[in-house]
């Protein structure tokens, strides 16, 4: 991986100072009816709780907090299936400039109408025919705008990183952290903090059965593609790891677990009833593999990222309904 492009500890405490105040330092719970189950101390990063719902904000604003006041007066553009979509939007707003989204026409509609109460313009896409980034891309390039990808970009990854930095700063030494994956931004950056501060912790990332396409390349070396995923967890379906991500995560991360749709629905239904936390499909996938057995030799001590919560009523009932 080029220098310019290599995410250090350092990278992510300097994220850690320019994105405090704006971004909220998240609470960790902690259950004793989730440690009996899974035989360990579990303690959960409510990533859930960040503002706009999820652990987008941190690289979102880093990352847009950098660039040139030239630039921020021309705007920002990204792509996403929704929280980062969200993330962007807010911290355009917040940084005092304007906001172009390409979304799938499918995100669900708590997401597309949360971006748009942020301030964005939305360019909807269908994600099956149509190439996400070519026409983020080619928005930037026509209007002037700067381009802030979901997770190929050294800032987001340091940004996401902060919350296993605060994490680890507020519960001490951890034996493991489980992560969720999507196109693993948010492992890549919390793994290159988590193993910096301890050199023996565990990284585990989660992904959905339907989409394991990290797992399969971290076992392969090299990035594997799969079919478009169809799962619940929307903000997980991606079909290949990024480059620069994947530059990281296959040094850093130690395994892949794999969860079902039934998992996420039931974390989702344990954080609601025995948490009195509410978490999308998405931001449910660690806390689902812990409740399904799904991470071996699970240590003392173990670390879980909740991603995000950004999921409507009706969809939530949908759900759980089931």
């Amino acid at each position: 991986m080029p220098d310019t492009q290599r995410v250090t500890l350092q990278d992510v405490r300097d994220a850690a100072e320019r994105i405090s105040g704006a971004a909220h330092r998240t609470p960790v719970l902690r259950s004793r009816t989730l440690d009996a189950l899974v035989g360990a101390e579990v303690f959960l990063k409510c990533e859930n709780l960040q503002r706009m719902g999820a652990f987008k904000f941190r690289g979102a604003y880093n990352a847009a907090s950098r660039l040139r006041a030239e630039q921020l007066a021309k705007g920002i553009a990204a792509y996403s299936s929704g929280n980062h979509a969200q993330a962007v939007a807010l911290a355009a707003r917040e940084l005092g400039t304007s906001a172009v989204i390409v979304m799938p026409s499918d995100a669900p509609r708590a997401k597309l109408e949360a971006t748009a109460g942020y301030g964005a313009e939305i360019v909807t896409y269908d994600r099956c025919t149509e190439d996400r980034v070519a026409i983020g891309e080619a928005l930037a390039a026509e209007r002037g705008l700067a381009l802030i990808p979901p997770y190929e970009h050294p800032h987001v990854i340091a940004g996401q990183g902060t919350a296993a930095l605060e994490l680890i700063e507020e519960v001490g030494e951890l034996d493991a952290l489980v992560v969720p994956v999507g196109g693993g931004g948010l492992i890549a950056g919390c793994a290159t903090a988590a193993k910096a501060l301890l050199p023996a912790i565990r990284v585990v990332g989660v992904e959905p059965e339907a989409g394991d396409d990290t797992k399969r390349s971290l076992e392969a070396g090299r990035r594997v593609s799969v079919p478009l995923p169809r799962t619940i967890a929307d903000g997980q379906a991606a079909d290949i790891p990024g480059e620069l991500t994947f530059s990281v995560n296959r040094l850093l991360v130690d395994g892949i677990s794999l969860v079902g749709d039934d998992h996420l629905r039931d974390a989702m239904r344990f954080a609601f009833e025995r948490l009195k936390t509410v978490l999308e499909p998405s931001g449910a996938s660690a806390l689902a593999a812990l409740l399904a057995h799904r991470v071996d030799a699970l240590p003392r001590r173990v670390g879980v990222i909740l991603s995000g919560g950004n999921v409507g009523a009706e969809r939530f009932a949908e759900l759980l309904g089931r």
